[in-house]
């Protein structure tokens, strides 16, 4: 119905544009509207205000004009605010300081919070008091300005309508970001803020509080739509997701609204974030109700901050603890006593006063020219309806003082406009305007450049027509009677530098359902320390799953996205929280270096023992038949074998690491060298018992010495050569086992290391060939048969040592080397030296020529 009225309002203009040029410009009134206020002055500014919060639209049935429009619904807190723009004005006329010599005058329309019927008020508005009155046809408009309105959607239309006039409209309760585009509205400013700096104290509040998953409800209208835009665009970049949007039908629907409310209910969004107005959100309350749904923390714009409306009791269990941003609250020092002095025996011919004594009395005064049939007539002992009792309250004003401040932000740039003087004008050729015929053009200049101080505040407007951010945070808490009393535990000043514009107070806030405890509302539990977040498949950003962190990484706080990487020498804890110095490992003295040290020990101790068994009985044909000197560098150098081993225990030094392959190589084959000549010797002694045969006197004491020493020097400038040019050196590794340094030895060269180890088993395998040969040599104690067993084991340990070496891993691989040189040295010992030793303790009659000689 709406769209074909407006279709007909507009055919009615271009008819009624038609005849006013039919008239040779003369201007006609088509339609009476009378104001519900007025006032002459030198200066006229309008009003338009919601009077009446519903429309009855006549019968649109073409076959005669159309009626106008039925405004229904009486709103006492609205014509408080008309009250508002005329205490102003009085003010103003009674001032000696702002426009002495000049009167400000006024008109008040009713607008009935409606865009169509707006329009209406907009073009009466600019219309002379009378049909009489056509000034505006030749002259200058009779309308300066105008201060309106109490919707975005009714301020835009009416905007667009006066922009054409160049009046300036200054808003009062208009917040959608859209009307701060100049080119769109270059007429239009507000002195409350933009919802693009509400939206900016909405998303602020999200994220103080760690709301990261939210619900939005928003009215059918351009607030709604804008405000929703620019609170996704400020929560990008963010935690805080949107979990649903929802959007209240502007003819409104009940069972849409239930469904609704059956999304908000289901959703694990706790948080709803609400853009509408009391009108469209006072019919789904009802069904909000009905349907008995608690526990929902309801976040305000400041279009329902602050509505009155919603403040009885009744609606406690279900809006209490809503908290959201209202318009900054101020102070009208006569405002109370004004409207209290606005009745019917004052303003008898006023209809408006009639209506606002049957909606807060409930009757009709004595002094009503009509007598209402629904009402009865008062009988003075009334008191004030419960509904609307905040009328009377004027303790802390917020659209009231906005209004206030716009009328006093017309009357400073009228002072300025009238106070300028000639030859310094803003207009051309530095002209002032003419104080008898301003036009509202001259006075938009001026209130784009106004700058004043009212009750402590700032009042001025940007380029944009907008003034500076400020609101209050509100918390709804329960008051002694039950009902919803508006707190105010906070403030949003956006003239406050970058991150600092939201205060909240150090009072207590009650939340939803009666609680002191910040409610949750999150689409996943957060990831606590030792989590990281893993965003779900196809899911918002808000709903993830906590993994724990890798082995060698760690978060230490929460929602990390990844974990971080510990530097190279630390590790991460059991619990992924924190990096700790790794553990160190080498071959220490703990229980298996003990192990090794014990055996070590053990062994070069018997190795002493038998070396004191060989002098004590040197003289014995044992000792002497198997050439006791040779014998007795082997024990000695066996001696130092198991000593050696004792070097690869503890932790690797610069010194260590050199010390321990080379005394290791060098002992090994001094032992082996002996061996050799030994096994040289016993072959030698039996191929000498041959006529003829010379050899022995080839491998005397001292060709026996020179061998030994000359097979030992090998080694040594091998040894020599390898330190010289690359020497082993301690190396922390930390790529074996992440979680762990090992500290080794690394050779430095391997092509040196296995030069020693090759040398050592060239020495071992020549004695092992020499051995065997002799092994079948007559005698009834044949050493060669001894040799021969020992440089097998000896090769079969160092053979098996090299696959173990390289696979054993940390202080392991000392450990496998520790025992290869062991093993070899019991081999060594045992195989060379138990059958002699058993001989000389255990078996003395056996320890004679004959029997040595046997055959």
């Amino acid at each position: 119905m709406a769209p074909i009225f407006v279709w007909l309002l507009v055919l009615h203009l271009l008819v009624l544009s038609v005849h006013i040029l039919s008239l040779d410009h003369k201007c006609t009134l088509q339609n009476h509207l009378g104001p519900d206020f007025i006032a002459d002055g030198d200066f006229v500014i309008g009003g338009i205000f919601p009077f009446h919060y519903n429309q009855e639209m006549p019968d649109l049935n073409c076959t005669y004009k159309p009626g106008p429009v039925k405004c229904n619904g009486f709103d006492p807190e609205a014509f408080r605010w008309g009250l508002t723009l005329k205490l102003a004005v009085e003010e103003i006329n009674n001032s000696t300081e702002l426009l002495p010599n000049h009167t400000l005058g006024y008109k008040m329309f009713d607008s009935c919070a409606y865009p169509l019927t707006a329009q209406r008020a907009a073009l009466a508005v600019m219309n002379g008091p009378n049909e009489a009155d056509r000034s505006m046809c030749s002259h200058a408009s009779p309308m300066l300005a105008v201060i309106a309105e109490s919707g975005s959607a009714e301020s835009i239309v009416v905007s667009r309508i006066l922009q054409h006039f160049s009046i300036p409209m200054i808003s009062y309760f208009s917040s959608c970001a859209c009307l701060s585009n100049r080119r769109e509205f270059p007429t239009f400013f507000r002195v409350i803020p933009s919802d693009a700096h509400q939206v900016k104290a909405i998303a602020k509040l999200l994220i103080n509080f760690n709301w990261t998953w939210v619900g939005v409800v928003r009215g059918d209208h351009v607030y709604g739509h804008f405000a929703l835009q620019g609170l996704l665009k400020e929560l990008e970049g963010t935690n805080v997701c949107v979990a649903y949007s929802e959007m209240i039908p502007l003819l409104y629907n009940s069972q849409r609204a239930i469904e609704i409310i059956r999304v908000m209910n289901s959703s694990s969004a706790r948080v709803v974030v609400v853009f509408s107005a009391e009108g469209e959100l006072t019919p789904f309350m009802k069904d909000y109700m009905n349907l008995n749904v608690t526990g929902i923390q309801w976040i305000a714009s400041e279009a329902l901050a602050t509505a009155s409306v919603f403040t009885g009791s009744e609606y406690y269990p279900f809006l209490g603890g809503m908290i959201g941003f209202g318009i900054r609250q101020g102070y009208i020092p006569k405002l109370k006593d004004y409207i209290t002095m606005m009745n019917p025996q004052a303003y008898p011919t006023n209809p408006l006063v009639q209506e606002l004594w049957g909606t807060l009395y409930g009757c009709t005064p004595f002094s009503s020219l009509t007598h209402s049939t629904q009402l009865p007539l008062c009988t003075g002992k009334e008191t004030i309806n419960k509904q609307h009792s905040a009328y009377m309250n004027t303790s802390s004003p917020r659209i009231p003082y906005n209004i206030y401040k716009s009328v006093y932000a017309i009357a400073h740039s009228l002072h300025n406009l009238t106070s300028c003087k000639p030859g310094n004008g803003p207009f051309i050729n530095s002209t002032c305007a003419d104080n008898s015929n301003v036009y509202p053009w001259q006075l938009q200049y001026y209130l784009q450049e106004v700058s004043f101080t009212i009750s402590g505040e700032l009042v001025n407007f940007d380029m944009n027509g907008d003034s500076i951010p400020s609101y209050d945070l509100i918390n709804w808490q329960k008051g002694t009677a039950g009902n919803i009393e508006l707190v105010k535990v906070g403030m949003y000043d956006g003239s406050r530098e970058a991150g600092n514009e939201l205060v909240i107070y150090d009072l207590p806030i009650m939340w939803a359902g009666d609680k002191r405890e910040v409610p949750v509302s999150v689409c996943s539990d957060s990831c606590t320390p030792g989590f990281r977040k893993a965003v779900r498949q196809g899911e918002p950003l808000c709903c993830f799953d906590c993994v724990p962190c890798d082995s060698g990484k760690i978060s230490n706080q929460t929602d990390l996205i990844d974990c971080m990487a510990c530097p190279e020498d630390y590790w991460s804890n059991a619990d992924g929280t924190e990096c700790i110095p790794k553990i160190v490992e080498f071959l220490s003295h703990d229980a298996m270096g003990l192990t090794l040290t014990v055996i070590a020990v053990v062994g070069a101790c018997v190795t002493l023992a038998v070396f004191a068994v060989f002098l004590y009985y040197r003289n014995t044909p044992i000792v002497r038949m198997n050439n006791s000197e040779l014998s007795f560098f082997i024990l000695l150098s066996l001696t130092l074998c198991f000593l050696c081993s004792l070097i690869f225990i503890g932790e690797p030094t610069t010194w260590s690491c050199m010390l321990r392959h080379t005394a290791f190589s060098i002992t090994f084959s001094l032992c082996i060298s002996c061996i050799l000549g030994k096994t040289l010797v016993v072959l030698a002694a039996f191929t000498a018992t041959q006529p003829g045969n010379n050899v022995m006197k080839w491998l005397g004491p001292t060709q026996q010495r020179l061998i030994i020493f000359s097979c030992t020097l090998v080694q040594v400038i091998i040894c020599a050569a390898w330190l010289i040019s690359s020497p082993p050196f301690p190396y922390k590794n930390t790529q074996y086992q992440h979680s762990k340094i090992i500290l080794d030895c690394r050779v430095g060269s391997d092509l040196a290391f296995w030069c020693v180890l090759g040398y050592i088993g060239f020495l071992a395998g020549l004695c092992f060939i020499l051995a065997f040969l002799a092994r079948k040599l007559p005698g009834n104690f044949n050493e060669a048969k001894y040799i021969t067993f020992s440089m097998l084991i000896f090769c079969a340990v160092w053979l098996a040592f090299i696959p173990a070496y390289v696979s054993s891993p940390g202080k392991f691989t000392t450990a496998v080397e520790i025992f290869a040189i062991l093993a070899s040295s019991f081999g060594l010992l045992l195989c060379l030296f138990a059958p002699k030793c058993y001989i000389i303790l255990l078996k003395p009659e056996k320890n004679t020529k004959q029997h040595l000689m046997g055959k």
